[in-house]
């Protein structure tokens, strides 16, 4: 199987299965002699903040010299991005050889009366064999959608569960009720493995502190006394103490208010790791938060304007990022490109977004669940807002970076899918100014 062949193969699956169940990962994984059970991981799931976490506790566990895998989703602009070992993505070699060895393994469970594999379920089979086979010391695994029935779920005894914020998204799927979504999330706590849970509302901690205490698992949920020293587009120090650790000027590169609590989420689960055998020196943490990146979340792509990517993609991540950049980008006039999803709570999103906008571009993300431009200015409209409208997100860029002077900031968010494409529209312009300046030289 080439790599191409094995994106083909990827393409042909569907989203979502018939039903929710991890019989399917089971099944197959068996075929491939459980790569999972040889895996030491860390399990993170949660509604916003999951990102951020994987991308901080692998630098910090790299740093602590771990052999350290990162699983996660969805892709920016390469799906090897889903797949990364010690910050290096999987090889088109090796994508495509762990690939074959899925759908072999699939082509068997299937001619045994299985049920088909999503897209996921075979990315997550993948992941979990080109782990074991490349020796990793640790993998951290974010969870895709939910908790209780995602596919990374099939992991039995983790190092680890981290349960980041959990707030309304994936309402068709995890329910109507922050109880209800913390129930699906919860469900990566397994018997007496510790879980760390970010520090949130109490509707939500009673629903994970139930599912901890019925099986005997370990619950950390630290309140932290926390003292900002500073914060702007170079990055957040700051200091925290609780009942799990004390450490004074943190320098956290992250852009964006809410990686504060983000953070400490992950020094909070240091602490619990370092608990339970796995040593992290204060200076390996300090050098991996300072080392940490995360692409597409409030990522800086250019200063003159100053272009900000953001792939919040619903109302909880829309609402903390219009809090950051009222801090950050005070007194700046902010064009937004906007593209969102018609699943999304889009009117919510809108909302927090307005307010902060001094001109606004409409485009259509390159997703079949793309909300239409027609229907986004109807809600803009309403507000009395300065907007123009391009569907082709290429044009887009182009009428948004032309209204956006070089004082000020062009914001593009809305859509996770939007972002990718907007990296590789931006990094091929910044190709083609180089090549120009060099022909003028």
């Amino acid at each position: 199987m080439t790599y191409n062949d094995a994106l083909q193969y990827l393409d042909s699956k569907h989203t979502f299965a018939s039903q929710p169940t991890l019989e399917r990962m089971k099944s197959v994984l068996s075929l491939l002699q459980n790569p999972q059970e040889h895996l030491r991981v860390i399990h993170i799931a949660g509604t916003n903040g999951k990102g951020s976490a994987c991308a901080m506790l692998s630098s910090i566990l790299m740093e602590g010299g771990y052999r350290t895998g990162v699983y996660t989703s969805p892709h920016l602009q390469r799906c090897n991005e889903r797949i990364r070992l010690n910050a290096e993505n999987i090889s088109d070699r090796d994508f495509a050889d762990i690939l074959e060895q899925v759908m072999l393994a699939e082509r068997i469970h299937c001619a045994n009366g299985g049920e088909a594999l999503t897209y996921f379920e075979v990315l997550t089979c993948g992941a979990f064999l080109y782990f074991h086979q490349a020796r990793a010391d640790i993998v951290i695994l974010e969870t895709g959608l939910g908790g209780r029935f995602d596919a990374t779920n099939v992991v039995t005894s983790p190092l680890l569960s981290i349960i980041m914020s959990i707030s309304f998204d994936h309402t068709a799927f995890l329910g109507n009720s922050l109880e209800a979504i913390a129930f699906e999330k919860g469900g990566i706590i397994k018997k007496n493995c510790p879980v760390v849970l970010y520090y949130q509302q109490k509707i939500v901690y009673n629903v994970i502190k139930q599912i901890a205490q019925s099986l005997q698992a370990p619950l950390y949920f630290e309140e932290t006394n926390v003292v900002l020293e500073k914060q702007d587009l170079q990055g957040t120090v700051f200091s925290a103490k609780n009942n799990l650790f004390a450490m004074e000027h943190i320098v956290l590169p992250l852009l964006g208010t809410y990686q504060i609590e983000n953070c400490i989420t992950v020094l909070n689960a240091c602490a619990v790791l370092c608990k339970n055998d796995i040593f992290l020196s204060e200076e390996a943490i300090r050098k991996g938060l300072f080392a940490a990146k995360w692409s597409g979340r409030m990522e800086i792509m250019g200063t003159k304007p100053l272009i900000l990517l953001d792939g919040a993609h619903n109302a909880d991540g829309i609402r903390r990022l219009a809090e950051s950049l009222h801090l950050l980008c005070r007194g700046k006039k902010i064009t937004i490109l906007l593209g969102v999803l018609a699943d999304k709570a889009y009117e919510e999103m809108i909302s927090f977004l307005l307010p902060l906008a001094h001109k606004i571009i409409l485009t259509e993300p390159h997703s079949s669940r793309k909300l239409p431009v027609d229907i986004l200015k109807q809600h803009i409209h309403t507000q009395q807002k300065i907007y123009l409208e391009q569907p082709d997100l290429a044009r887009a860029l182009d009428l948004a970076l032309a209204h956006t002077k070089e004082d000020e900031v062009l914001l593009c968010c809305g859509s996770l899918y939007m972002i990718g494409d907007l990296r590789t529209l931006l990094a091929q312009k910044q190709i083609e100014m180089e090549a120009e300046s060099d022909a003028e030289l």
